[in-house]
């Protein structure tokens, strides 16, 4: 029943979408139906180089995604083990997180060169503050007593920040690793759409630049569609989690 719900808006827009289209309300060449671009999709799914793209553009976005998560995690963690950390950590993200990391990308460009490693890191530099921020909120609502105890036991502060603190805010983590996820698809098709040769986003750049309107819409489907599924999959592990 909730999963009816929650696809009733998303089957009524595209129904709309497609009416419209047939009656030819909107040019196709400005707003192709969703009919026309399932079959382009499938189209394309034909052709071994447009998965190439494909896996190029997941590889970039499994690794930038996961190592934003890691460091996200390990900074969060560390702030708990003394105040100074926490005081760094704290201008760190004052300083940092409302810069728009996309303006950063020419600089990371002329450091890491045009292949995967620039891409992969403008992906860490905005997909690491969601899961950072959310790991540092939930390390400091544990409670201290846990803590005390560990500690009056002899466990070190490392073991308890891996065997106490970490197991009791994964719910909360991978709610910042839901919103990191979804920008991490955002920034690797902007990043792929800018200076690439290759990838989902350069796809979308080469179709705009001849006009081919249907093909543009092919790697826009593909990415949500990727953003959808990893949303979905973090969001299933952190139910499951809750309910543990």
């Amino acid at each position: 029943m909730m999963l009816g719900k929650r696809l009733f808006s998303p089957v009524l827009v595209v129904l709309v979408w497609e009416v419209v289209c047939r009656m030819g309300v909107i040019e196709p060449q400005l707003l192709p139906a969703p009919s026309a671009i399932l079959m382009r999709m499938i189209e394309l799914a034909m052709q071994p180089l447009f998965w190439i793209d494909f896996g190029i553009t997941l590889y970039r976005l499994v690794v930038g995604l996961s190592l934003a998560i890691v460091l996200g995690v390990a900074l969060g963690l560390s702030a708990q083990l003394s105040p100074i950390t926490a005081a760094l950590l704290d201008a760190m993200v004052r300083l940092l997180a409302p810069i728009p990391k996309i303006a950063l990308y020419p600089a990371l460009i002329l450091i890491f060169g045009f292949e995967n490693a620039s891409k992969v890191a403008l992906i860490v530099a905005d997909a690491l503050f969601p899961v950072l921020m959310a790991t540092w909120a939930a390390a400091r609502a544990v409670d201290s007593k846990l803590i005390w105890s560990a500690r009056a036991a002899g466990t070190p502060v490392a073991a308890c920040l891996w065997k106490i603190t970490l197991p009791s805010i994964l719910p909360t983590v991978l709610a910042g690793v839901r919103v990191a996820s979804v920008i991490a698809c955002v920034v690797v098709f902007l990043a792929e759409m800018i200076a690439s040769t290759d990838g989902l986003g350069h796809m979308l750049t080469v179709a705009a630049r001849a006009y081919r309107t249907l093909d543009m819409f092919v790697p826009l489907v593909w990415i949500c569609a990727l953003g959808l599924g990893l949303n979905s999959l973090i969001g299933y592990a952190q139910k499951k989690l809750s309910h543990e």
